[in-house]
């Protein structure tokens, strides 16, 4: 882990990190979030009674969308070309989990587009469903892993624990669904 903070400069400065001198390597990066809503919600989503249509493809949609404007949203990221952008969204019995992937074959990896897309995608589960209930809750927004990259490999244990690898070594315990529900 870094001992600073990678966006200041020595006088303190906020400033964009320079990537120019790194090596272009492919970088992927996946994501979760998890939207809690009361079980007549859920039943509504299952049956597709909802004022606005579909939310689980609309969440996924806007999940897309919005990993590739990622620089847009997050001020000091690179704009990346994003080779690979999927976003699932899948019905639970207290709400919807939303899992993202992405990659790239670029300077910096791509991280906090796979975290943008799951956070876009709960925002739009949440605006497909308030007219239901506005107690609906987003949670879990995290990393799931990393690769790629000179700081090498990480991944989210079961527990959420963090789970840091090596580019020799590999400590990921499992491809399963973390958290099902």
């Amino acid at each position: 882990m870094p001992q600073r903070l990678s966006h200041y400069d020595r006088s303190a400065r906020v400033r964009m990190v320079d990537v120019s001198a790194k090596a272009v390597t492919t970088r992927t990066a996946e994501a979760q979030a998890f939207v809690h809503m009361k079980p007549a919600v859920v039943r509504a989503v299952r049956r597709l009674r909802n004022p606005k249509g579909n939310p689980l493809e609309v969440a996924r949609i806007a999940g897309i969308a919005a990993a590739k404007r990622t620089a847009e949203w997050i001020p000091l990221c690179h704009p990346l070309p994003l080779t690979r952008i999927d976003v699932t969204a899948t019905l639970c019995k207290d709400g919807v989990e939303l899992r993202s992937s992405v990659a790239a074959t670029a300077q910096t990896g791509v991280e906090m587009e796979a975290l943008v897309a799951v956070t876009a995608a709960a925002l739009t589960v949440y605006d497909m469903c308030k007219a239901l209930d506005k107690s609906i809750e987003i949670a879990g927004i995290a990393l799931v892993s990393k690769t790629g990259g000179k700081s090498g490999d990480f991944y989210r244990d079961e527990a959420g624990a963090r789970t840091p690898t090596t580019k020799s070594g590999n400590n990921r315990k499992s491809d399963s669904k973390r958290g099902a529900r």
